[in-house]
């Protein structure tokens, strides 16, 4: 039983040292990512040994048996730990673009002329962005406004906002 929590509490410090050291080794090139990644590696190991010292103890299991039930629980904790890092680091959502500034509000930060640009802070992606910004009509600093239109990737064209 002393064996099974020892694993359990190496994989534990595994998975601690995982969470600082990871992106260090990975920078030297030994870190594995996919099903050897060493988070993975942890929880297989951690689950063996907790595992394994619950069958130990409360069943009263022979060490056969423990490490069979151990090997199972760790096999099926480690698949887990590989999907959840998988779903996590998933990055499905593109990039916003421009091009989504289009019908957004803003708030005007230089007066925008009748002829001209001014400026008004967008927000990208939730990022505060300033645009130089052109409207038919003289627009004031402070007001509310929203985009009509991406003239190019640092100019848009807007209208005060009437409530």
């Amino acid at each position: 039983m002393v064996w099974f929590l020892g694993f359990g509490i190496a994989g534990l410090v595994v998975l601690a040292l995982s969470l600082v050291f990871d992106g260090v080794l990975e920078s030297i090139g030994i870190g594995v990512d996919g099903f050897l990644s060493l988070p993975v590696i942890a929880g297989f190991v951690s689950a063996l040994g907790f595992t394994g010292a619950i069958a130990t103890g409360a069943t009263g299991a022979g060490v056969v048996t423990a490490t069979v039930v151990g090997a199972v629980a760790g096999a099926l904790v480690g698949w887990l730990t590989w999907r959840f890092s998988r779903a996590l680091l998933r990055d499905d959502a593109p990039a916003p673009r421009g091009e989504d500034l289009t019908g957004t509000s803003g708030t005007v930060v230089t007066a925008i002329p009748a002829v001209g640009y001014g400026e008004v802070l967008l927000y990208l992606g939730g990022q505060p962005v300033k645009y130089a910004a052109k409207a038919a009509a003289p627009v004031a600093r402070g007001a509310e406004v929203w985009v009509e239109s991406v003239l190019s990737s640092t100019s848009v064209t807007v209208r005060p906002v009437e409530r």
